[in-house]
Formats: C-alpha cells, sequence, structure tokens
C-alpha cells in the first residue's frame, strides 16, 4: 500500500479531535469523508478504517510509542507510524515521520500482547470490572471480539419489500450480501459498502441493524392492532422494527427524553412508510401517568454503558468513566420503576440493554422483582448474548408478565 498525504493527513486531523477534543469518532469520520469530493471508494474506506483502528488500539498504540496524552502532532503522527508498522505498510521518506526503530516497535508489541489490557486496548477500571462480573475465560474472549470490526448487517424493511428482493435489488447496484440464520429479516454485506447511497436506501427498504439488535423487537411478542410503548426509542431502530412486526397496524408510542432523537425517528419513519407511530417527549411524567395501565406492549431499552457494542463504538473504550457506569444502573431501576407501570394487566414488557455487565441486566431484573412495583410481574424469559458466541454485538433481552388480579 502506498501512502498519499492528503488521506493521511485526513487522518491525523481526526485523531485530533476524537483524543483531544472529545469528538466521538463516528462524528470525527463523517467530517473527514466531506473533505474531498474527488476521493474514491478505496480512499474513503482507508480513511475511515484507518482512524477507527487508531481509536480502537489507542492504548497499545501510545505505549508502544512512549507517548502520552493530550497527544500533540508529533506524538499522533507516532502513533500512526507504529500502525503502519504493524500493518506492514511501508513509509514514506516524509518530514513529519521521525526515524523509525522498526524491531522495536515489532518487539514491544509482543511484549505488551502478553498482558491483556494492552493486548486488546482498554482501560485498567474497564478490565478490573469486567473480570470482576466475568470472569477471567469470558471477559478475554469477549474482549478479543469486540475489538474486531462488526459486519454490516440490515434489516429488511418488511413494510415495503421481501429480503430476497432486497438482496436482489442491492446486487443490482453491485453490493452483495446473504441472508443470516435465526433472523428472518436480516441479511450481512459480504464486503462493507456505502448502503445509504443506493435506491433501496431511498426507498425504505432497510435499515442499518446489527443482528442481536434485531433480536428485541421481536422478544416483545407484538401483534398488529396493540398498543405498544417505546419508551427509550432514541432515534428508533427498534420503533421502526416494531412497526413492521404490527404491519402498520395498531399504535407505537414512540417516547424519548431527548427530543432531538424524536426528531430523527420521524424522518426515518417517512422513508420507511411506517406511519402507526406517535412521538412524545418525556419532559415531564405526565406522558408517563397518562399510560399508566394502557399498553398491551412496553419495552425498556435501557440506557447502559454500551459495553456490548465496542466493536462499532471503539472510542467508548476511552470516553466511558467508571462512575458513569454506576449511575446508569441507578437510572436503569428508575425506569423499570416508573416506565413498568404503562403495562396493563396481562400485558408484557422486555428489559433490554446493550450491555454484557450482568449487573445492569438481570441483576436488576431480579431487583425490580423483589420490589413492590415488580411484584406485580412474573419472569418470563432471558436471553443473555455475548459477542464471542453469537459473532455479532453483545446484548440482553427479558421478558416479563404483568399478572391478571381477579
Amino acid at each position: 500500500m502506498r501512502l498519499h498525504r492528503n488521506l493521511t493527513y485526513a487522518v491525523i486531523d481526526s485523531l485530533r479531535d476524537v483524543f483531544n477534543e472529545g469528538e466521538y469518532a463516528g462524528k470525527a469520520v463523517e467530517k473527514a469523508l466531506k473533505r474531498d469530493k474527488r476521493w474514491g471508494s478505496r480512499d474513503r474506506k482507508f480513511v475511515a478504517e484507518t482512524i477507527y483502528e487508531i481509536v480502537r488500539w489507542k492504548r497499545l498504540y501510545a505505549e508502544i510509542a512512549d507517548v502520552k496524552e493530550p497527544f500533540d502532532r508529533p506524538n499522533l503522527w507516532r502513533l500512526f507510524t507504529v500502525w503502519c508498522v504493524l500493518k506492514g505498510i511501508a513509509l514514506p521518506d516524509w518530514n513529519q515521520i521521525e526515524p523509525t526503530p522498526t524491531r522495536r516497535i515489532k518487539g514491544r508489541f509482543d511484549e505488551l500482547s502478553r498482558i491483556r489490557k494492552f493486548k486488546e486496548s482498554i482501560p485498567d477500571w474497564m478490565d478490573e470490572l469486567c473480570v470482576g462480573e466475568l470472569g477471567e475465560t469470558v471477559w478475554t474472549k469477549e474482549m478479543a471480539t469486540l475489538n474486531k470490526q462488526a459486519d454490516v448487517v440490515l434489516r429488511t424493511n418488511t413494510l415495503n419489500t421481501t429480503r430476497e428482493d432486497l438482496i436482489k435489488s442491492l446486487e443490482s447496484e453491485s453490493i452483495f450480501a446473504e441472508k443470516l440464520p435465526n433472523h428472518p429479516d436480516a441479511i450481512k454485506l459480504t464486503e462493507r459498502a456505502n448502503v445509504f447511497r443506493t435506491d433501496a436506501f431511498k426507498k425504505g427498504y432497510f435499515e442499518v441493524q446489527d443482528a442481536s439488535s434485531q433480536l428485541v423487537a421481536a422478544y416483545l411478542d407484538v401483534e398488529p392492532g396493540m398498543k405498544v410503548v417505546d419508551t427509550c426509542a432514541g432515534a428508533g431502530g427498534k420503533t421502526l422494527h416494531l412497526s413492521a412486526l404490527m404491519k402498520n397496524k395498531g399504535q407505537i408510542i414512540a417516547m424519548d427524553i431527548y427530543e432531538s432523537k424524536l426528531r430523527k425517528l420521524k424522518v426515518r419513519a417517512k422513508r420507511n412508510k411506517a406511519h402507526n407511530i406517535d412521538l412524545r417527549v418525556i419532559d415531564s411524567t405526565k406522558p408517563i401517568k397518562k399510560l399508566h395501565n394502557k399498553a398491551d406492549r412496553v419495552l425498556i431499552d435501557a440506557p447502559c454503558s454500551g459495553l456490548g457494542v465496542l466493536r462499532r463504538n471503539p472510542d467508548s473504550k476511552w470516553k466511558l468513566q467508571p462512575e458513569f457506569v454506576e449511575n446508569i444502573k441507578k437510572t436503569q431501576q428508575e425506569v423499570l420503576q416508573s416506565y413498568s407501570k404503562m403495562v396493563k394487566p396481562g400485558g408484557k414488557l422486555v428489559y433490554a440493554t446493550c450491555s454484557v455487565l450482568p449487573s445492569e441486566n438481570q441483576e436488576q431484573v431480579d431487583k425490580f422483582l423483589t420490589s413492590e412495583a415488580g411484584k406485580a410481574f412474573t419472569f418470563v424469559k432471558d436471553e443473555k448474548i455475548l459477542a464471542s458466541e453469537s459473532g455479532y454485538d453483545g446484548f440482553y433481552m427479558a421478558l416479563l408478565e404483568k399478572n391478571i388480579v381477579s
């Protein structure tokens, strides 16, 4: 591979924004790809994947390069140089690239690869927390998987097309995909591509959604005509899936504390031709109280640490703090206590997270079931999905049913 200055500069500038300015990696990549309209797909791929790679392996590369945050520009070039050496990429004779001790870099890599926190490039506190909850063996396998690049998985929008026709539509634009077993609406791209430029996307034939995430809406066991509440809807990936499962019949009330996220859902719903969705901002306790004992189904896709989705959000390793994890557990229990009251007798509730920590998952459900509000519910089943076992995101979901009082 031959390095090009303009592409490399885009990578260095983006790393500065992520590491020093706190910008999310996804936003930094999005901005970088707008720098030059002349870039082809190979150029764009290099920029995007290199940014994500260096963000993912920041701790390991910084240790090898012997640099510390905040990274000045020469230090960012050192991180880039380490990446090049470990990838076997020939270094050009540029002023920014210092004389490079290739053998020392490779030797240091071999040495640090014997220590998990360096090998998997994670903070000490995160390593200790996850070992404590999952055990050495499970966490070692899980973290190794979470450091691999995520596949591009799409969910067929069955309101507008079939899975077979979606595959054909993408093939007509030279994008190839295959069906995923045990995921009735899912397809996986055989090679990464920008699917947002396709006619299939513009026609609302699909949404990008990980295979594990696609299991959540189905877990809620919805039927056309029901009244369903998605309490932490965000930008609406699962809301849209629920609409498709309900065949656009009945009512879905999508709620969130952030109005900006619901505005994005409105745009997506229009493209998806999902017409049974009502949007409501949770700006007080009133929207919740109005729905007490009214919903056939309630989905609580709870805020969480996101430790199950590090593959697609590698910068979360550096942004996440132990205090946040502790505080979010309190929030999870609060939303369970509050939002569960919307379920009517005989109705069902799903509590879900994209975390692999038992303290955010089954322990929260257990705590809820022993509380006063939880005594009205019966535990039906739950599913713990580890990335190392499924090959997709780590997820948790529990199904509870509200008792009918005679």
